[in-house]
């Protein structure tokens, strides 16, 4: 029995058996942290984890459950395919429920393989097991029938009682007597009342046991709503949304012990069995016992004999054929340490994938992390830092006290990583190979986002609260409540924002999605399934447990970290070794004058790691001298350690100040100028002070860097006065001569720092790597350039930064030139950097290649002999166009415009000589005479053409390379630029920019691209991308600062932009633009002067007048045809008016061209009209009501004759359907209902408007018809003469003598065959090629009527009204 409680008075067996944790992702309200306590309190002494489908939280919920001394039952609830795994047809394969628990280990090795089977097999929507994947892995499993998606559930519910009992037989069969249950569920639902007595009907007649369970998805009744708004997040609807998705009831909570058994009172043994159950199941995970693969050594070799050969042989390359016995002494004691811990293989494995990098010339980084410190890994060459010269330490990598495994990450080359991951998944076998899963969480600010749109607050409003969190790591809303008196103020005084931050505070920290973390990788000695469940991610697998988990259960991890950095490196040294052979990364002077100088002056754009402002102003107070100065910037330069640079750089010009509280600590800290920076220095000062071993030293520093206040305290006594434990002697800083006193101040010292403290070992690294790239930079900068350049192609903020530091350098950036250019960005021997093909948009990697293979024969002499070299490849006429525009030929005689000119007759002409080729034409006299007849067919004569004005030349280039190549718009404008901003752009989107949000600034640049957007109120706005001399951001320009300075946002003008920043976390600060004014005459004395003035400008305003309606300019713009609109071309006589057209620099407009006349308007004087009738138009009640639609769908029938009830629904829904905004890329139709505009209307119901419309018809005897302007299944829209058709059969009567059918879903009654109408067209069925598709489009689109019409159905006249719409 157990001890009563409140929530189990009688001390009943009771233990849920059906829960979902924060793991069944946005699906799943029971935390894990709070479902234990929740445990305790229903009476409870034991639970089981069940979430949908996935493992990911089972080891949490272990450890969670053990430390709260609740007995944990790992399972899951599964999707069982209705068909088999393979089966996925859509409408047709879909899955059941089914609650599996693991009674022991096969019971969760049998899971494991399940659960990952369901994921890289079965995977269709859900991952699905099967039957078949059941009868093989059920051993030492429980089995419960779940809930109402269960397959027995469903059987009953479409009325099978028969197919229900056979299946559950079928499952009691195969898990055995006593391991099938059939589930009992209460939730209040309608379904619950037909289920239930049917299964305890069903479990009574087969003798199967039941067990009772509540599908619990939250832990209290209150916590409704928060599984409500999770839901609202996951499927990107509002707690508002008539259609979301919601449970029905508010009783999918953990409930208490006597709660289950009320509901359950007429079958207790149901509650009673649970506890039955939980007594089986005895799975315990097994923590810390190494399971690392074993590395067979070549030949035959013990592989131990093998790891230490490696490390003799390479102690000697590494320091010559005279090592210094210290050195022998480390490796021969690391050997030792590494040998007794199990920790060869390891080694081994890792030596293995560098030395194949290596081996395929995969640039490898010179270690990272703690690993450093071995110099048994230096040996063998898995690092590549002296650790003895460093001063780095084994012990904080792996010492024989570490309860942890210990890991090397190694960095690739960021571009070949995937290689060195390929060669493992081989030699391993790729079953014994897996990424691993990492869970994006919901931060604060995301939290109060998501919530907030959910609860359907204006963005603006949530916006506001989430920006008062202050945007650091591990920042949480209750510490923000703490530190931000305004947020405080806002939680207190507002009642909203109460319950925003409420309820985002339930939901914050929860896993949001599972994704693959950026290096790790997990290697097996078996295959991987048998260890852990995977998952899958992109089709590639991952496990479902996380890296610290992995670690926990003994596993293999690595890092493979991708280092864009090493590529630079490479490439640098490629080119380098061109003009000097002899040069090697490997043999730089680390100790090279010029290249710290470089560094003192602070010009280190482009240097790994050393390239902020901030460390530049440090490096220029430092001048550092030698590369533990850099290694120690590189600990110091992070939040807290921060705080003591100014000591650091005092003590490092004035050595007398330093001072140490005891001479023992001298050597610790001379290094770093008296301050304590690595943890390293922290081990030693245990090691030397107290005499503690190393790898209790460890321990204590890892104490300390994790705040473990009582290992602290207990260790600062030992530290003082030392210990006798057994294992654990040492005697202390007062035996050493130390005083208790100082001895303390030392203590608190170390521990105020050890949580900042940096791993030597991982500094040292990338300090090695930061000297590398400034000792290119300062030796070989054209070199080092054109590498850094090539690496940041795909940013072109970061190439226009660098482009300007290589400017500062004194190195020209030359456009690309199809004789030189490589793919890349390459150094010249004059110094000088050529663009790479690359960057040429338009031009493919197979013809980059093969155009620089070709050229290696004989350079290309014309455009003719270039595009005749490389037919066949990919080349055409935008390709060739980009590689001009871009320059590429500018040094084969004639300008950009004559070859853009003569392109396609080049083609063209090379195409007619390779078909005669082909037809055999070919002169067999001069073959047979050897006759040279290439000369004539060999060049294509260029017609010399005036060159592109330099605005357009740059404008080209910019198009096609993203970049300005042979100059830039602000050259001209550098000074004034200087003068009339407040920031460049790099100030305030660069890594260092600290602007604040909402800061007034002004910049001047150059405008790149416009994308306007209509908005919800059908007016325009633009999102503006513009660049200067810095970088690149975007600007955002509102409708009304649009309509005032329209006429400055030209692609190519140079502006000066004045408005407010707006920073978000996660994306680039924009601006808000609140004045663009063109940089000629702007006058940043008097602003408002270079205001536009609309009355002013009015009369410079351009309007062309045109002669005729027949003229070519005026059909175009407006597309006017005389058969198809002849009442309006009849209408306009003469003096029609062209308003807001473009002009180019010619004085030209391109009227084909949409984006300048998008919004030109055709103007003509309002008595052009003949049937206007004055004072007023007036005219008799209408016998005829059109309603126009324009749908962008394709399902729409050209016209269909309306119902009066149909009259009312169309009327209501306003429904039209747009291809808004094709040239911005949107392909898909944007629908508009604007249904409900009877809602400004408060005092009625929206429905009233529609009745009284169609009541003035009745007395007037009109009828209503639905004609549709938009597309069908031809892709095109209907025809302006068959919409005028079918308006003039509306209009005479016509229409009500043909003959007609129904079309299904809407119910439309439309013709069949109408006078002057293309009977085609009718039945918009008849216009696909396959009726299916209609079908399938018109389901999507009655699926959005009928979700835009729920709002009605407050009423009974609103659910009439509804039934008159589409059905589904």
């Amino acid at each position: 029995m157990i001890e009563p409680s409140e929530g189990n008075k009688q001390g009943r067996d009771f233990v849920h058996l059906h829960i979902h944790t924060e793991y069944s992702l946005l699906d799943g309200a029971c935390r894990i942290d709070q479902l234990m306590d929740r445990v305790k309190e229903c009476g409870q002494t034991a639970i089981a984890c069940t979430d949908h489908g996935v493992m990911y939280g089972c080891v949490q919920f272990y450890k969670a459950a053990k430390k709260a001394g609740i007995k944990p039952i790992i399972g899951c609830e599964v999707y069982v395919a209705t068909r088999t795994r393979f089966d996925k047809v859509n409408k047709i394969d879909g899955n059941n429920h089914l609650i599996l628990l693991c009674k022991n280990e096969t019971g969760y090795k049998n899971l494991a393989k399940l659960v990952s089977a369901a994921f890289i097999e079965g995977f269709y929507s859900k991952p699905r097991v099967d039957k078949q994947l059941l009868e093989q892995y059920h051993e030492g499993l429980i089995c419960l029938s779940a809930c109402l998606a269960g397959e027995i559930p469903q059987a009953i519910l479409s009325g099978d009682y028969e197919r229900a009992k056979a299946s559950a037989l079928w499952y009691r069969d195969l898990f055995g007597e006593g391991n099938y249950y059939i589930e009992l569920q209460d939730h209040g639902l309608e379904e619950d009342n037909i289920v239930l007595p049917q299964l305890i009907k069903l479990a009574r007649e087969t003798a199967i046991p039941m067990a009772a369970t509540n599908d619990s998805h939250y832990l209290r009744k209150e916590d409704a709503k928060m599984q409500a708004i999770l839901l609202c997040i996951q499927t990107g609807k509002t707690m508002q949304d008539a259609d979301r998705m919601e449970f029905q009831t508010d009783e999918f909570y953990v409930k208490t012990t006597d709660e289950m058994y009320d509901l359950f009172a007429m079958v207790p043994e149901a509650c009673a069995n649970t506890q039955i159950i939980a007594d089986q199941c005895n799975f315990d995970f097994e923590f810390g016992n190494t399971k690392i693969p074993y590395y067979k050594a070549p030949g035959g070799m013990d592989n131990q004999a093998f790891f230490e050969k490696l490390c003799w042989e390479g102690l000697e390359r590494r320091y010559g054929s005279n090592v210094p016995q210290a050195n022998k002494d480390r490796l021969n004691y690391e050997i030792s340490v590494i040998k007794t811990m199990g920790y060869t293989n390891y080694y081994l494995i890792v030596w293995d994938y560098v030395n194949y990098a290596k081996s395929q010339g995969i640039p490898v980084g010179p270690g990272r992390g703690s690993g450093a410190g071995s110099i048994a890994a230096y040996s063998v060459g898995i690092t590549d830092i002296d650790p003895i010269r460093y001063n780095l330490i084994f012990e904080r990598f792996l010492n024989p006290e570490r309860v942890s495994m210990p890991d090397f990450d190694v960095d690739f080359c960021y571009e070949r990583r995937q290689e060195v991951i390929d060669y493992v998944n081989r030699k391993y076998g790729a079953d014994h190979v897996a990424q691993i899963v990492t869970f994006g969480t919901m931060a604060a600010r995301n939290a109060i986002r998501d919530v907030g749109r959910v609860m359907g607050m204006p963005y603006q409003e949530v916006d506001v609260v989430a920006k008062q969190v202050p945007a650091e790591l591990k920042m949480t809303i209750r510490h923000a409540l703490e530190v931000s008196p305004e947020l405080r103020r806002m939680y207190e005084t507002d009642p909203k924002v109460t319950e925003l931050l409420d309820t985002a505070m339930k939901v914050e920290g929860m896993p949001r999605h599972a994704s693959t973390h950026a290096a790790g990788v997990v290697i097996t000695p078996e295959p991987t399934d048998y260890y852990l469940p995977l998952a899958t991610n992109d089709g590639l697998p991952v496990t479902q447990f996380n890296m610290t988990e992995i670690e926990e259960l003994g596993l293999l991890k690595m890092d493979f970290l991708g280092l864009r950095t090493l590529t630079v490196i490479r490439d640098a040294e490629l080119a380098i070794q061109k003009k000097e052979p002899g040069f090697s990364i490997a043999k730089l002077d680390y100790d090279d004058p010029e290249t710290y100088k470089m560094l003192s002056r602070g010009e280190t754009e482009g240097v790994f790691q050393l390239e902020s402002s901030g460390m530049k102003q440090v490096l220029v107070g430092l001048q550092p001298q030698n590369l533990e100065d850099v290694i120690a910037l590189i600990s110091l330069y992070r939040p807290g350690p921060m705080d003591s640079i100014p000591t650091y750089l005092r003590n490092r010009h004035e050595p007398d100040k330093i001072s140490y509280k005891t001479p023992q600590l001298a050597h610790i800290l001379d290094v770093t100028n008296g301050c304590i920076v690595y943890q390293e220095q922290v081990m030693q000062i245990f090691r030397e002070l107290a005499g503690f071993s190393f790898g209790q030293a460890d321990n204590v520093r890892r104490a300390m860097s994790k705040k473990k206040h009582a290992v602290m305290e207990a260790e600062r006594e030992h530290f003082v006065h030392g210990c006798t434990d057994p294992g654990n002697e040492c005697p202390g800083c007062v035996a050493n001569g130390i005083s208790e006193k100082v001895a303390n101040e030392i203590y608190d010292e170390m521990s105020s720092f050890a949580s900042y403290a940096f791993n030597k070992s991982h500094a040292a690294c990338y300090a090695y790597v930061a000297f590398q790239t400034a000792y290119l930079k300062c030796h070989f900068p054209s070199e080092f350039m054109a590498a850094l350049l090539t690496s940041v192609l795909d940013n072109t903020g970061k190439v226009i930064e660098y482009s300007g530091e290589c400017a500062r350098l004194g190195i020209k950036v030359l456009p690309p030139d199809i004789n030189i250019s490589g793919s890349g960005f390459t150094a010249e021997d004059s110094g000088r950097i050529r663009f790479g093909l690359n960057a040429v948009k338009n031009v493919g990697t197979r013809l980059i290649e093969r155009s620089v293979e070709e050229r290696q024969e004989k350079p290309y002499t014309s455009l003719y002999d270039f595009c005749k070299r490389m037919h066949g490849t990919e080349l055409n006429r935008r390709t060739v166009e980009s590689l001009i525009k871009a320059g590429a030929f500018d040094n084969l005689g004639s300008n950009r415009r004559s070859l853009v000119e003569a392109t396609e007759g080049v083609l063209k002409s090379i195409e007619s000589d390779s078909r005669k080729n082909l037809d055999g034409q070919i002169d067999l006299f001069s073959m047979m005479s050897g006759m040279d007849n290439t000369s004539a067919a060999d060049s294509y004569e260029i017609k010399p053409c005036p060159e592109y004005t330099h605005a357009e030349l740059l404008q080209q280039e910019k198009e096609v390379s993203g970049l300005y190549l042979s100059g830039h718009p602000l050259d001209a404008y550098r000074e004034q630029s200087a003068q009339f901003a407040t920031h460049t752009i790099k100030a305030l989107t660069g890594e260092d920019a600290n602007v604040p949000d909402n800061s007034h600034v002004r910049i001047v640049c150059t405008i790149v691209k416009n994308r306007m957007m209509t908005t919800k109120s059908n007016t325009m706005m633009a999102f503006t991308s513009v660049e200067d001399l810095t970088g690149t951001m975007e600007v955002i320009v509102f409708p009304r600062v649009l309509d005032t300075f329209r006429d400055s946002i030209k692609e190519n003008a140079v502006v000066v932009i004045e408005g407010r920043l707006s920073v978000r976390e996660d994306e680039p600060a924009k601006l808000m633009a609140e004045s663009i004014l063109p940089i000629e005459g702007y006058d940043p004395k008097h602003p408002q002067a270079n205001k536009p003035n609309l009355m002013r400008d009015a009369t410079q305003r351009l309007y062309i007048r045109l002669p005729s309606r027949t003229c070519p300019e005026y059909a175009k713009v407006i597309n006017l045809d005389k058969d198809s609109e002849p009442d309006i071309y009849n209408a306009i006589k003469r003096n029609a008016l062209l308003e807001n057209v473009t002009l180019d620099a010619e004085g030209h407009i391109d009227f084909a061209d949409k984006s300048v006349t998008e919004n030109t308007r055709v103007s003509y004087p309002i008595d052009h009209i003949q049937n206007i009738v004055r004072p007023i138009s007036s005219a008799p009640a209408a016998k005829n009501v059109i309603f126009l639609s324009a749908d962008a769908f394709g399902v729409l029938p050209p016209v269909s004759i309306l119902t009066p009830e149909q009259t009312q629904y169309y009327f209501l829904s306003g429904f039209t359907a747009k291809l808004a905004g094709t040239e911005r890329g949107i392909t898909e139709p944007t629908p508009t209902f604007s249904a409900c505009f009877g809602q400004a209307f408060l005092e009625l119901h929206p429905t009233k408007y529609a009745e009284e419309l169609v009541k003035k018809m009745q007395k007037s005897g009109a009828k209503a018809y639905l004609v549709n302007t938009g597309w069908n299944g031809t892709g095109k829209r209907i025809s302006i003469k068959d919409t005028r058709g079918i308006i003039d059969a509306i209009l005479s009567g016509a229409i009500n003598e043909a003959p007609t059918k129904k079309i299904p879903y809407f119910d439309f009654e439309v013709p069949t065959a109408l006078p002057g109408v293309d009977p085609a067209i009718l039945d918009p069925r008849d216009t696909y090629a396959d009726a299916a598709q209609w079908e399938e489009k018109a389901k999507d689109l009655a699926g959005r009527f009928v979700k835009n019409f729920a709002k009605y159905e407050g009423n009974e006249h609103g659910k009439a009204l509804v039934s008159a719409g589409p059905q589904l």
